[in-house]
């Protein structure tokens, strides 16, 4: 953060020289009032050359080339939606204020998409059954897709839009997990805890102390997945849902005239009809109230959990997941997997050249 933070004791040659020194990155510096005061604006390479073609002097203080409008998060409120509208609109640097007015933290939207307010539960307590003999000693989750464990691509992509609370539910070779995650993974110290007895595909959540408030992801770890969380928490958010589910395209195509009738009577035929249909793609945001009616013992697959929410009146939506989505459950699976993630990984290493 001190890379970009410049005092407004400086001389505008002393921020000249410190936006050279960013030179190839984000070339912005925020303006703080002495001794770590209260921030004052924001100087870029444009803001100095502009205050040298009206006449100001190289020692002059920064504060004559600074922009003072800026924007900046408050203290404790980040909203992803207008993080999402400066990230569109190019700004890579978005600082968050204190109670003071002073800098807590500089957000830089070159390393992560989003910053979202919610915690995140990978259930990883089953044993891969279809897998073996792979899964005889590794657990799915650490069996590894172009060289790296399926787990941490979750992960990454949780720590991507800014989600650091990760805790990892697991039963089935938990040892291997708690060694795994003993150091942090795309900078985040993932917590685990073990089931004792398999409680579902959501129940192992009641372990991990939900919050009173707020919202939770909870999502299988042996996905791999492009799924967008920002978006799906804006619509989450957005729609005032209790549950929202990721959803996957599914068409099942019939070879056969189907008839259409009334009673006993034909009244057409459709020629080899497609169906299409949403898919639950085992990730989710629950709201935390929803995830503290668990028991902390037995049984609770996310489906009935859902299904108790919709009895009980509470909205669950869907959010279609425009992606990559596989469920690596099978050999066939996980051939795709690494197939898919090699191309992946080449075409980002074009891209990153290129640009």
């Amino acid at each position: 953060m001190e890379l970009h933070v410049i005092s407004s004791t400086s001389t505008i040659r002393d921020a000249l020289e410190r936006l050279n020194a960013l030179s190839g990155g984000s070339m912005t510096l925020f303006v703080t009032l002495p001794d770590g005061g209260p921030m004052a604006g924001t100087v870029t390479d444009g803001d100095v050359r502009r205050s040298l073609l009206r006449g100001a002097d190289l020692a002059a203080p920064v504060t004559e080339a600074m922009h003072r409008e800026f924007r900046a998060f408050p203290p404790g409120v980040i909203d992803p939606e207008q993080l999402r509208s400066f990230r569109e609109r190019g700004i890579a640097l978005v600082p968050q204020l204190d109670d003071r007015g002073c800098i807590a933290r500089i957000i830089d939207l070159t390393r992560l998409r989003s910053v979202l307010p919610l915690r995140a539960v990978l259930m990883a307590g089953g044993k891969g059954e279809r897998l073996r003999p792979a899964t005889l000693t590794t657990p799915k989750p650490l069996l590894k897709i172009d060289g790296k464990a399926i787990i941490d691509y979750n992960v990454e992509l949780l720590a991507s839009v800014g989600v650091t609370d990760i805790t990892v539910a697991t039963r089935y070779l938990s040892e291997k997990l708690v060694e795994h995650f003993a150091k942090p993974v795309a900078g985040v110290n993932v917590k685990c805890v073990i089931e004792q007895e398999p409680m579902g595909t959501v129940g192992a959540v009641a372990l991990t102390g939900t919050p009173e408030h707020g919202d939770t992801i909870v999502m299988n770890s042996d996905l791999l997945t492009t799924v967008d969380f920002e978006e799906m928490y804006i619509r989450h958010r957005n729609q005032n849902a209790d549950i929202t589910v990721a959803a996957i395209p599914y068409t099942v195509s019939v070879p056969y005239a189907i008839l259409t009738t009334d009673g006993s009577r034909v009244e057409g035929l459709e020629e080899k009809p497609t169906y299409s249909h949403f898919a639950n793609a085992g990730i989710y945001i629950f709201s935390n109230s929803v995830l503290r009616t668990l028991p902390e013992n037995g049984v609770t697959d996310a489906t009935d959990l859902i299904q108790q929410t919709i009895e009980r009146g509470g909205k669950v939506t869907y959010f279609p997941i425009n992606g990559i989505w596989i469920d690596v459950g099978t050999p066939a699976d996980f051939r795709h997997a690494e197939e898919l993630m090699k191309h992946h990984r080449h075409l980002k290493l074009y891209n990153d050249n290129k640009n």
